[in-house]
């Protein structure tokens, strides 16, 4: 694999850490600035929000920038973005900085696939995503619990200024190993994306992603004060946990994926969906037990995105049937409809701890989780009715887009 291929990989190893590092200072960050749990939590919701409008819409804007002027411009954002984050003097200036570092994230993963295809032969098309990809895995793994812990022990903007290092790092690695002249596939335009928006299998697609992953979402961002309050771990020992879930989502990837491949889209989310409301249910009576707290918590990170491969490869086959010539942009907007998830997901769950408490997340995502299984079985029983069978092995079908 090509030098400039590690870059890209640095890029959302960054950009991931950034994104859910968040979730393990919130009671931090809400301790330092003065604001509540809830308000804390919006810092995931406007980040999300970010990455949900920064996908679709700056990427079609973008559609005549070259693509690696494009690729520096967008780290150089996001090195700013976590710069700001970093000397935020206040509650509305770290809110700012999420949001620029949110935009930027957006645009990133719409046109990495593409940089990413575009630096190997054909046939290693897929790998060239898959390993782009493994940097978002591994800031779960590695760069989530490390910035937890950067951020509780020295303060947290530290980890903003951490997380801007990289940010430098992945920008000079791009500037000198990403050739000048990568060949641009013209972008969809604003309204091709709308088109797309009209198909209703999609919308079904979009709105399964959005509850499936933003129940989860509900009780992930509120983690952390959790474990602190109810589980009775220390600041310190969060990040510890945080490692636990971050190993147990990288076996949950992979599992997923395979799930996906034997039984077929459909029969895997119904499968993820209900062992992810299982376990959910399970944490509103764990978590008061520190042991099987960490025990349930694994068991989440297992299935919490487990749910992503068979979305992303049911979303392409149904592109395939009633918008052949938008398979990427059903994709793309996918991606948009997990971002609208999380950031739904975590406005809700801090309406939930305000009016209700911190342990109604658990079962109230476990809930909105049971919807989302609801709305796969509808999905599948309109296949059926359209004479569609289910495909398998198809798993491995979301690599390519």
């Amino acid at each position: 694999m090509p030098l400039a291929l590690w870059a890209l990989t640095l890029s959302a190893f960054a950009i991931g850490t950034t994104e859910f590092v968040i979730v393990g200072l919130i009671p931090t960050i809400a301790a330092s600035l003065g604001v509540s749990v809830p308000s804390a939590g919006l810092l995931v919701s406007l980040y999300a929000l970010g990455v949900a409008v920064g996908a679709p819409v700056l990427t079609a804007l973008t559609g005549r920038v070259p693509r690696k002027h494009l690729l520096l411009g967008l780290m150089a954002l996001f090195t700013v973005g976590n710069l700001v984050a970093w000397m935020a003097p206040g509650y509305e200036a770290l809110m700012a900085a999420r949001v620029l570092t949110g935009l930027a994230h957006g645009v990133f993963f719409s046109i990495g696939s593409t940089i990413a295809t575009s630096l190997v032969p054909k046939e290693k098309a897929a790998s060239a995503i898959a390993l782009m990809f493994t940097g978002l895995t591994v800031a779960l793994v590695t760069g989530v619990p490390l910035g937890t812990f950067i951020g509780q022990t020295f303060g947290w903007q530290s980890t903003f200024l951490a997380v801007s290092l990289l940010g430098v790092i992945a920008f000079v690695g791009s500037w000198i190993l990403v050739p000048d002249n990568i060949a641009s596939s013209k972008p969809a335009s604003l309204l091709t994306q709308a088109a797309v928006l009209k198909k209703p299998r999609l919308l079904l697609v979009y709105a399964i992603t959005a509850l499936g992953y933003g129940g989860s979402f509900i009780a992930f961002t509120y983690l952390a004060p959790i474990l602190q309050e109810v589980s009775g771990f220390s600041a310190s020992t969060v990040s510890l946990v945080m490692l636990v879930y971050g190993v147990s989502v990288a076996f949950g990837n992979i599992w997923g994926g395979k799930l996906a491949d034997r039984k077929g889209p459909i029969r895997a989310l119904q499968m993820v969906f209900t062992l992810l409301a299982l376990v959910l249910f399970v944490l509103t009576f764990t978590a008061a037990n520190p042991w099987l707290a960490v025990l349930t918590v694994l068991a989440w990170g297992a299935f919490a995105f487990g749910n992503v491969p068979g979305l992303q490869v049911y979303v392409v086959q149904q592109a395939e049937r009633h918008a052949p010539r938008a398979v990427d942009v059903a994709s793309g907007l996918n991606i948009a409809a997990f971002n609208v998830g999380i950031a739904l997901g975590a406005w809700g769950g801090g309406l939930i701890v305000s009016h209700l408490g911190l342990m109604a997340t658990p079962w109230i995502g476990a809930i909105v989780v049971l919807g989302a299984l609801g709305l796969t079985s509808l999905a599948g029983r309109l296949d059926r009715r359209d004479g569609i069978a289910p495909i398998v092995g198809a798993g491995h079908a979301v690599a390519m887009h």
